[in-house]
């Protein structure tokens, strides 16, 4: 297979995503921010925390995905009910697609056991936009095939399409182990263009995920290895990824994971003393799409704190002593 017919392949499988819905983007780095994948993990750990994940995937492809994400959440007490709130916005363009969602969380808390489990729902908007411009504007070679004037179905103009979306799920964390199990798209809610009819409309399907990890503690109290895995499926496509991090006296850590007929990933980061966190890492494709990009980057960047202010200890004078 030369080349070009490599690239015309990919360019076939973005463009399938105009006709029919996508299983949910890949995150490496799903183990350092879980919101964005399960609401109930909203404030599960009594912080305050602000997220930033950047992704781009096969770089060097035109129309490759590229996703962006901001999140944050926070523990709330309303009416001394223990909960967790979050909010999403996130931004993914693949081929021809741009799509946009907000969404807010809501999670109610429980002590169980030696750890918390949250129970937590989100609901927001999606917004999905079709325009003939690759990649919600990136420039470079298209094939002729998806040129607006020779195939209808992509506009000359770009259409838009809202829908109302929700999503479900329960965390447990504890000090040692952590598991979570989400649904997103609840609803499948219906992406319906301008102009098109009913029938033309598509549905994003329910994706399932089930993460979970464990901590261990080596002989060496200063190492920690932390293994963890991530499953996700829309009930036909199943993805599977298999991570170990080794982590360094808490602030430093590296390691592999594996998702079985897909790729090979390496991660690295750091946490400093005030709560900032900064995780990178890369992806090697095993499969033949290797031929045609440079691989995957991830990028987070998170920073938790805590608004307790502690009480200063005052000082008192006995009156025997004045």
């Amino acid at each position: 297979m030369n080349k070009l017919a490599g690239v015309h392949i990919v360019w076939l499988m973005l463009l399938s995503g105009t006709l029919c819905a996508q299983q949910e983007s890949y995150f490496s780095q799903y183990m350092n921010n879980p919101l964005i994948l399960n609401p109930a993990y909203a404030g599960i750990n009594d912080v305050i925390c602000l997220n930033a994940t950047v992704r781009r995937q096969w770089m060097g492809m035109v129309g490759a995905p590229n996703n962006l994400i901001f999140d944050g959440n926070a523990p709330i007490k309303p009416f001394g009910i223990n909960s967790g709130v979050g909010v999403s916005f996130g931004q993914e363009t693949y081929g021809f697609n741009k799509n946009i969602n907000f969404s807010a969380a809501y999670s109610y808390k429980i002590d169980l056991r030696k750890g918390k489990l949250g129970i937590g729902l989100n609901a927001g908007v999606y917004n999905a936009t079709l325009s003939a411009k690759p990649g919600g504007g990136n420039t470079g070679w298209v094939p002729p095939q998806s040129d607006p004037s020779v195939d209808g179905v992509i506009p000359t103009i770009g259409k838009g399409a809202t829908a109302f979306d929700m999503g479900l799920g329960v965390y447990y964390k504890s000090d040692d182990i952590y598991f979570g199990f989400a649904i997103s798209h609840l609803l499948q809610p219906k992406i319906k263009y301008l102009g098109q009819s009913a029938n033309d409309a598509t549905s994003l399907p329910r994706n399932f995920n089930l993460m979970a990890g464990y901590r261990i503690v080596l002989p060496n109290p200063m190492f920690e290895v932390r293994p963890s895995t991530l499953i996700i499926t829309d009930g036909k496509i199943v993805s599977l990824t298999l991570n170990t991090n080794v982590v360094y006296n808490k602030n430093f850590w590296g390691g592999v994971s594996v998702r079985p007929g897909d790729g090979i990933v390496a991660l690295m980061g750091f946490e400093l003393y005030n709560g900032l966190k900064i995780g990178i890492d890369y992806d090697f494709a095993t499969t033949s799409l290797i031929k045609y990009n440079s691989g995957s980057v991830e990028f987070t960047l998170g920073y938790c704190f805590n608004l307790k202010v502690e009480k200063t200890p005052q000082k008192y004078k006995s009156v025997r002593f004045l």
